[in-house]
């Protein structure tokens, strides 16, 4: 047993009325809420950094265990189902091998209050544990891995789901269900020392409390909240830097690295990343644009999809990035716009023609569409190597959703990812070295699918792929279509550009007025 003897005879001796918070304070961040939860010896405390939005959390207490609960807490109150997640580790070498850390929803704040919480110790021993009622011991499944640093907890209805990953790896998950803690509960993050004589600390950062759209809802039709995100591919920590209840899609970041161009409503928006404001783009009467708009590699020149009166579903048009009248490009489509080549002669889009999705190119100064695939099955999201050598794109022909590479000429049209996901626009990075691609889950959709609103990775892979070496995991996330439509890279290649969905929640974010 991992508990130590004393542990056990306080948890039987010690009735639920004996243990109330300390005392209630205000949340840090987008917490509303901290609180010591039972009688800890020494007070816990949370602080709240804006400028990496990361969380540092002190906390004692003997144990999270038996029929009652000592630690510190922050936490915020929410109805209805829920999706909790963050990146965290402790701070330095710590006394108590099973101190915790992790994301727990409790029915109160009362020490012995039922409650569900996904729970990392110090020795590594990763698990979900759970106590189903006010007072009644608590009980545990041990995770498949040890020493998580990434964990996910997630309610529908009265089932509790863990979903945790070593940073750069999927997730693995277990499962409660019939865990009845009410509709309004407290959800947030805890540290507990294991040790009533010791404080231990905890830095959170990727700290998401995600409302998610409901399991009928059409995307298309009805949306949730967007927020752009930042990712340092270094720390991998995210940030948040602007929030919309409107469906904002598809990021594209400028070459002078100044601003994103994003899509919202049939318009597009240049997002200035200093002034952390958007202002709309003038694309004339062009303007019922989607998700798939791609600028030039000088930055000039923005390929955009829109559809318009008279036209099959959407066309690809070309604007100066300055904004103006459009260029048709398209005499029929649908056809869906993503990459130019790097010289700027070209455009390569995805187009249905006789009910047949397929990669086509085109002069960028109009003329002629050349058919560069062929296979049966959907073909989309191509996009030129730096160099110009290679068109990237995702095909749906070996079965799954999966990478694939060709020549620019479209020969030599070779698979580079092969795994159980469907994996969705690769982006090459600025360098040519790595390629980044969103992946959905092969349960959660059909392979020629990318939904709004479904759990997703962002993934990174050498661009030659090859036998042995796995995607890297570099972001966790709730989102699909919308999210990385397009290129997102920063001209460094050292940060991306994202769109999540939530229904909103926090209001420490720049938010839409």
């Amino acid at each position: 047993m991992k508990n130590t003897l004393c542990c056990v005879f306080t948890g039987l001796l010690v009735t639920a009325a004996s243990y109330l918070p300390v005392s209630a304070q205000t949340g840090p961040g987008i917490f509303a809420g901290q609180a010591d939860v039972g009688r800890v010896k020494h007070r816990g405390s949370a602080v709240y950094n804006p400028a990496l939005q990361q969380y540092n959390i002190k906390g004692s207490g003997t144990n999270i265990w038996f029929n009652h609960d000592e630690f510190h807490f922050v936490w915020k109150k929410i109805k209805g189902d829920f999706i909790l997640r963050t990146n965290a580790a402790f701070i330095g070498k710590g006394v108590e091998q099973h101190r915790k850390w992790g994301w727990m929803v409790r029915t109160s704040l009362d020490s012995s209050s039922a409650h569900v919480n996904a729970v990392e110790h110090g020795d590594g021993l990763t698990s979900l544990q759970y106590r189903r009622t006010s007072g009644a011991t608590t009980e545990e499944i041990k995770s498949k891995i040890t020493h998580a640093d990434v964990i996910q907890l997630e309610r529908h209805g009265t089932t509790y789901t863990m979903s945790v990953a070593r940073k750069g790896d999927t997730f693995v998950t277990e499962e409660v269900k019939d865990i009845d803690l009410g509709d309004d509960v407290y959800v947030g993050l805890f540290v507990c020392s294991h040790n009533p004589d010791v404080i231990e600390e905890a830095v959170f950062d990727n700290v998401r409390i995600v409302i998610p759209a409901d399991k009928t809802m059409n995307g298309y039709q009805k949306h949730i909240g967007s927020s752009i995100e930042i990712l340092d591919l270094a720390t991998q920590n995210s940030k948040i830097i602007y929030q919309s209840p409107a469906s904002i899609q598809a990021p594209n970041w400028t070459p002078d690295n100044k601003s994103l161009i994003y899509n919202k409503e049939g318009l597009l928006y240049k997002y200035d990343l200093k002034t952390n404001t958007p202002a709309i783009l003038n694309t004339g009467k062009v303007n019922q644009n989607n998700n798939d708009h791609v600028l030039s590699f000088d930055g000039k020149m923005l390929a955009i999809s829109s559809s318009t009166a008279g036209s099959d579903g959407s066309i690809g048009w070309v604007v100066p990035v300055t904004g103006g009248e459009p260029r048709r490009m398209n005499e029929v489509g649908p056809s869906y716009m993503h990459g130019w080549s790097p010289d700027g002669q070209y455009l390569v889009f995805t187009g249905q023609r006789d009910k047949e999705f397929d990669i086509y190119r085109i002069p960028s100064k109009g003329g002629k569409e050349i058919r560069l695939t062929t296979a049966p099955g959907l073909d989309d999201g191509p996009e030129y190597t730096p160099d110009g050598k290679y068109i990237y794109f995702n095909s749906v022909r070996s079965g799954l959703m999966q990478v694939w590479r060709m020549k620019a000429d479209g020969t030599e049209q070779t698979q580079i990812t092969h795994d159980d996901f469907n994996n969705w626009f690769p982006h090459v990075s600025p360098d040519g070295k790595w390629i980044l691609f969103i992946t959905f889950m092969k349960g959660e959709v059909e392979p020629g699918d990318h939904p709004f609103y479904k759990h997703v990775y962002l993934r990174i892979l050498p661009v030659n792929g090859g036998d042995g070496i796995e995607p890297k995991v570099v972001a966790y996330l709730y989102g699909g279509q919308g999210t990385i439509n397009t290129p997102s890279w920063a001209p460094d290649g050292k940060h991306l550009a994202f769109v999540s969905n939530s229904q909103l929640l926090y209001p420490i974010f720049p938010i839409e007025k």
